[in-house]
């Protein structure tokens, strides 16, 4: 990404240029502009819907890292590919494979597979939750340069989205808990591949961001026929221990009132502590050409780590330390019950 050298194109406080789908830079830490349109009311803490379990979500993060690294045309990505396929099958979702050839930044084919998993899924009504599934093939961000070319195990970027959307699933799932939804509402659980293949920092292509997110990409050029969710929320790397999701400058661009929603049901689900009112920066990922080509409004919820030397995106990020003793069940818990808020708040 020139986000993670995913894309991002932007300047931290931790003077990083890093890969994933972004290569950005955070600002300072500012106030939101849109601060003072939030009301007292909406300052309330006053949850709805099911309790999201983290302890759950963590044994599915456990289960993905299980295979073993996830990148693009290895053993473990197309074992845990089909694990994915047959845990949102077997909470009921139907599940539809894409697969597609896509070229990496190297010219490497890669044999990628983005899983739409629907719930409800003849409701005209839809919400798109997504994630990346596959996994880091090098660690070029590791502290020690003799891991640059090893590939990471990617508790937090990559199986920690795919799964809160799994927990999500499956209280969906749950007996009684449909009739606390809408009749004509559905949810889509989008996994995309492809994501992380992104030009790497010790190679002396130039990175100009096209080369990440390839699956999202593929998926934003090629939507199921008639596809047209209200919006859609990206889930990148939400385990990590201390984080916390700042405004990110895209999803403000594009997608200002989903953020405004997302951050609100925050803080009445009692989270508002991890969703700081305050702006991150401006990110290439997978949110961009869900944005750009599939015209779908997409936020990012993305972690930001303002005093981290390593990187603004954390101090495992593309290393061999993104690993399960690097998950917290808090960071987890944030995010999935203020989703659960977002699901269960829907007209």
């Amino acid at each position: 990404m020139t986000r993670k050298n995913r894309s991002i194109l932007i300047v931290t406080s931790c003077l990083c240029v890093v890969a994933a789908l972004a290569v950005a830079f955070w600002p300072a830490k500012t106030a939101s502009v849109d601060d003072t349109e939030d009301t007292e009311e909406t300052e309330k803490v006053a949850p709805v819907g099911p309790a999201f379990n983290a302890d759950s979500a963590y044994a599915y993060t456990q289960a993905q890292c299980n295979f073993g690294p996830r990148d693009m045309n290895s053993k473990g990505h197309d074992a845990c590919g089909e694990w994915i396929v047959a845990q949102f099958g077997r909470l009921g979702c139907k599940v539809t494979r894409q697969k597609a050839d896509l070229k990496g930044y190297d010219g490497t084919i890669l044999h990628s597979m983005n899983i739409m998993a629907s719930y409800n899924p003849a409701a005209t009504t839809r919400i798109m939750l997504c994630a990346h599934w596959d996994s880091r093939p090098w660690a070029d961000n590791d502290p020690d340069s003799a891991n640059w070319h090893k590939p990471i195990l990617a508790a937090n970027d990559a199986a920690s989205g795919v799964a809160v959307m799994l927990e999500l699933a499956r209280l969906l799932a749950q007996k009684g808990v449909a009739a606390q939804l809408p009749q004509n509402l559905g949810v889509d659980f989008v996994c995309f591949d492809a994501e992380d293949w992104g030009t790497p920092q010790w190679s002396d292509k130039q990175d100009d961001g096209s080369s990440w997110a390839l699956g999202a990409q593929y998926f934003s050029a090629n939507l199921p026929q008639g596809y047209a969710p209200r919006y859609a929320i990206l889930l990148d790397m939400v385990g990590g221990q201390g984080a916390q999701f700042y405004q990110e400058g895209m999803s403000k661009q594009y997608a200002p009132e989903i953020v405004k929603k997302v951050w609100r049901a925050a803080r009445q689900a009692g989270f508002g502590s991890f969703f700081p009112k305050s702006d991150g920066g401006m990110i290439t990922d997978d949110h961009i050409p869900v944005n750009q080509t599939a015209k779908i409004p997409c936020i990012d919820i993305i972690p930001y780590y303002p005093n981290c030397q390593q990187s603004s995106f954390g101090p495992t990020w593309h290393t061999l330390a993104d690993d399960m003793e690097h998950i917290d069940k808090n960071t987890l818990k944030a995010v999935g019950q203020t989703l659960v808020q977002v699901i269960f708040s829907e007209k």
